[in-house]
């Protein structure tokens, strides 16, 4: 097995949570860590046995082939940019971009260097995830026709000790979270025809309730309730909820219903969880996982597959064109609300390929 070296970019909160979970990968090694701050990637560097240094340190490194990008979301597009221009592919912390029009430039610069890039979140190739797309693909529940999709809460300042950014160009819960749901949707339902969108920003500032900054207020720059529905191509329509603005709800987190019958699917934000199948007539069941990388934390998976694609020379699942078509269909529901009118998306994108069943945790192909 030919490892690949990995650099991380971006020593933040998610940061460990990706270190962790490429020791669990054999194929991909972690080799450097930088961040525009001395500390964090100094802390990090000695948690994980590895070099801190400069982001240009970094770039310049001729053992890392793949620099995951965890930067902030306003910073994704700059970062990822300089990392294909230092001649390395990229996998960026989700979203793509904060619009459109710089991640096709993104993009384009990547196909310019025949480089890849990838991007988060890759929780669909947990072992929940992939279960639930080959119940579908096997046809437990027929034909898919409708369905939900819901993430709601009262706010990340609740938590967060440094929650500005969720709340300024970039963030907001669809940008935030609309990633994991939409992503999902794509790998079981196949790509989006369509958006229908209206979107609220009941305040205009935020308190921080935890952290050295408690008690400070923040902006609210962007939307922070927003619904719709996806239309897909396949003719099936999801009700979307994404919302900060929630103190509490009871709805599940994604619900497909279709001709035969009824499926539950697990948090899209978690690799695992629960997949229940309820058959027209039918009292819920719980499935059998079919699929490996189901408990605990593998938030480097899209990683270590775009490294054993490369090797195989292959497409990667966790790809750009998904996060780019997956962000179209993010932007357009804020552009719904914007116009009061349907929006007709033009990326378009393949269902990612399911990850093979029966392979051990760590194992990809």
């Amino acid at each position: 097995m030919t490892k690949i070296g990995v650099g991380v970019i971006g020593c933040g909160v998610i940061s460990r949570a990706y270190m962790t979970a490429m020791q669990r990968f054999p194929n991909i090694e972690l080799r450097a860590v930088a961040d525009m701050r001395t500390a964090p990637a100094e802390a990090r560097g000695k948690e994980f046995g590895v070099p801190a240094m400069r982001v240009d340190q970094l770039l310049k490194r001729d053992d890392v082939e793949i620099v995951v990008n965890l930067t902030v979301p306003l910073a994704h597009t700059d970062v990822s940019r300089a990392i294909l221009n230092a001649g390395k592919h990229v996998h960026s912390e989700k979203p793509l971009g904060v619009d459109m029009a710089e991640a096709r430039k993104l993009m384009e610069l990547a196909e310019q260097k025949g480089l890849r890039i990838g991007c988060a979140p890759d929780t669909f190739l947990g072992g929940g995830h992939q279960t639930a797309r080959k119940l579908i693909d096997d046809g437990a529940i027929g034909s898919p026709v409708a369905g939900t999709a819901i993430f709601a809460r009262p706010g990340h300042e609740l938590w967060h000790p440094a929650p500005g950014f969720y709340y300024l160009r970039g963030g907001g819960p669809m940008l935030d979270m609309g990633p994991y749901y939409i992503t999902d949707l794509v790998q079981l339902l196949g790509p989006i025809a369509s958006v229908v969108g209206s979107t609220s920003r009941p305040r205009q500032e935020r308190t921080i309730a935890t952290g050295p900054l408690q008690g400070s207020k923040i902006p609210v720059e962007v939307s922070t309730h927003v619904a719709g529905m996806l239309e897909f191509v396949s003719g099936a329509v999801i009700s979307v909820l994404m919302s900060f603005d929630v103190p509490k709800h009871n709805h599940t987190p994604i619900e497909i219903y279709g001709t035969a019958g009824s499926l539950l699917v697990p948090d899209p934000n978690r690799f695992g969880g629960e997949v229940m199948l309820a058959k027209t007539g039918g009292e819920w069941a719980a499935q059998p996982l079919t699929h490996a990388h189901t408990d605990g934390e593998f938030r480097s998976i899209g990683v270590a597959e775009m490294a054993a694609a490369i090797n195989a020379n292959r497409p990667h699942r966790a790809s750009g064109a998904l996060a780019l078509h997956v962000l179209e269909a993010m932007e357009a529901f804020q552009l719904s609300s914007d116009q009061g009118r349907r929006i007709m998306l033009e990326t378009t994108v393949e269902r990612p390929a399911m990850l093979p069943a029966g392979r051990a945790d760590g194992q990809i192909d």
